[in-house]
């Protein structure tokens, strides 16, 4: 009889995890699409990037990236020319500051003065598009929070719980190139 019990109880147990992943592909089939798409895949080093509004995708030069508001930018593949905008999480704000006036973390990731951080606001997923000139900080405003490019996108003001993650580059031929995977998780807070 116990022979019996178990063997109803290991088809009980495959049975449910049959269903489970059944349901698990279901419900999350984007994780597992998401994983295989190269447009949706993180920023990786040697992409380059290009201009967000750009209709065909044409890599950002040093030259291109003026002190003033961020550059949206996507990291694209420069061998397949593949455009990594398939996650709203890849597009990055890439800025020109004073190489003089970034702490040293930021100076070490930048390029020349040129910094990129994530465009998503680690409070609650807005997009950080809002540039302030006279302080020279980016603003999310949906909750007003405020972050410093020269200091690794430091929280100044709000209720954004982490700084901005930031996406390393350097510079080859000119061009601007991914060095680095982003510093942290990009992404916010669920509540």
């Amino acid at each position: 009889m116990s022979r019996e019990k178990n063997e109803t109880n290991t088809r009980r147990t495959v049975l449910k995890a049959a269903v489970g992943a059944t349901v698990g592909l279901t419900l999350f089939p984007v994780a597992s699409a998401a994983q295989d798409d190269p447009a949706a895949m993180r920023p990786q080093p040697g992409d380059l990037l290009v201009r967000s509004t750009d209709a065909s995708p044409v890599p950002l030069t040093a030259a291109d990236v003026r002190p003033g508001p961020p550059v949206m930018a996507w990291p694209m593949d420069p061998a397949t020319r593949t455009v990594r905008k398939g996650s709203r999480f890849n597009q990055v704000l890439v800025l020109k500051l004073d190489a003089n006036a970034l702490s040293a973390d930021t100076s070490a990731r930048a390029a020349e003065g040129i910094v990129a951080y994530t465009a998503i606001c680690t409070h609650s997923g807005c997009d950080v598009e809002e540039w302030i000139a006279d302080t020279q900080l980016l603003f999310c405003s949906c909750h007003s929070s405020t972050f410093d490019p020269k200091d690794g996108a430091k929280v100044v003001e709000g209720p954004a719980p982490r700084n901005l993650p930031a996406l390393p580059l350097r510079i080859a031929d000119g061009t601007l190139v991914v060095a680095r995977t982003f510093t942290e998780r990009v992404g916010f807070e669920s509540a």
